[in-house]
């Protein structure tokens, strides 16, 4: 378990250097393209801003996307119990928590770190789960706290969009004749692998948020087992979820990597894209763990 979490944040660290590697080769073959590398530099003072305000700001962004609302324990002292139980139980503050009006069954957890924390789940899970259901879905939300997956969500989220927003800037501005005129003079080959690049650099962005939310889910899904010392509350929720509809009324794919279970609807996405893991593999793992916990 230990060397799986010490293993998936090596994992990590790598995939977010990967993640700035391209934001720089971005940034570098958009001076190339347009003859000018203090667009390069520009660009990349932009993208520690932008990258820099939505770290700070995306956890309320995510909340107000999916409409969720803050409760207070009077309003449902049932999951204010059962989370303020987990979180002493794993030494962490209370995070706040927030119900969505929905009729899906999904959660999730979002923040900076844990002093900066929230939880929400559906009204639709509410009323599916049992309470050792309910207490196995929120230590796996808890769990993504403890860990600090919810830093690595927001940096993951803010790196997406700093390349999503570089690329098409720079296509947009090559479509208006804004190249470099002089690019057929010996820079044939750097300008193609540029415009490469700018086409190509956020479906490659998307891939690496998939693989480290992914890894992420696994690693939650051990943690809440952990916590609760009942791997089977957690695998008879993912049973439920995987019975029933996961996709609230609110659709973003930008807050899909978030929820305990793909949000989305249809299969549109392909496997390499989806952010979340097989449920059938997620049940299978942790219902492994019962003689191990």
């Amino acid at each position: 378990m230990y060397s799986e979490i010490a293993k998936n944040k090596r994992k990590t660290v790598l995939l977010i250097g990967v993640f700035i590697a391209l934001i720089g080769a971005l940034a570098y073959f958009g001076g190339i393209y347009f003859g000018d590398f203090s667009i390069t530099i520009g660009a990349l003072i932009g993208s520690v801003i932008y990258a820099l305000i939505s770290y700070f700001a995306s956890a309320k962004a995510a909340l107000a996307f999916n409409g969720a609302h803050e409760i207070q324990k009077r309003d449902n002292p049932e999951l204010y119990r059962i989370v303020e139980n987990l979180a002493i139980t794993e030494g962490l503050p209370t995070p706040k928590i927030h119900i969505i009006d929905d009729p899906a069954l999904n959660a999730f957890a979002t923040g900076r770190d844990p002093k900066h924390a929230h939880v929400a789940i559906t009204t639709g899970l509410l009323a599916t789960l049992n309470k050792q259901e309910l207490q196995g879905v929120m230590a796996h939300e808890l769990g993504h706290i403890k860990n600090y997956d919810i830093r690595v969500s927001m940096v993951a989220f803010g790196l997406v969009m700093v390349i999503s927003l570089m690329a098409d800037i720079f296509l947009r501005v090559s479509l208006f004749g804004g190249g470099n005129r002089d690019r057929e003079n010996g820079n044939g080959v750097l300008v193609a692998l540029g415009i490469v690049a700018m086409i190509l650099a956020p479906m490659i962005a998307a891939v690496i948020q998939a693989s480290i939310s992914r890894k992420r889910e696994f690693l939650a899904d051990a943690t809440g087992a952990m916590t609760t010392r009942y791997p089977e509350g957690l695998a008879s929720a993912l049973e439920k979820l995987k019975m029933g509809n996961t996709a609230p009324r609110r659709q973003n794919t930008s807050t899909a990597h978030l929820f305990f279970a793909n949000p989305l609807k249809g299969k549109s996405l392909s496997n390499m894209f989806s952010t979340h893991p097989p449920i059938d593999e997620r049940i299978k793992i942790l219902r492994g763990m019962d003689s191990h916990v």
